[in-house]
């Protein structure tokens, strides 16, 4: 026989069945499609701080200028 020439026998289509039936049943189905809302997930970058907005213009107005 050529080197290059494979012999399949009926085994061999038996089991190429049952592996494909394997296959279908694992991958037959596409997965269910993701939203573009649930790949997307927003938190702030930093915490809010307190601190930063405690400065009143007006308060300091009415303290100094006044």
């Amino acid at each position: 026989m050529d080197q290059g020439t494979t012999v399949r026998t009926h085994e061999d289509h038996e089991t190429g069945d049952a592996a494909a039936a394997v296959r279908q049943a694992r991958f037959g189905r596409l997965p269910e499609p993701v939203r573009p809302q649930d790949m997307v997930e927003e938190r702030p970058a930093t915490d809010p701080d307190p601190a930063r907005d405690a400065y009143n213009p007006d308060e300091w107005l009415v303290r100094y200028c006044l």
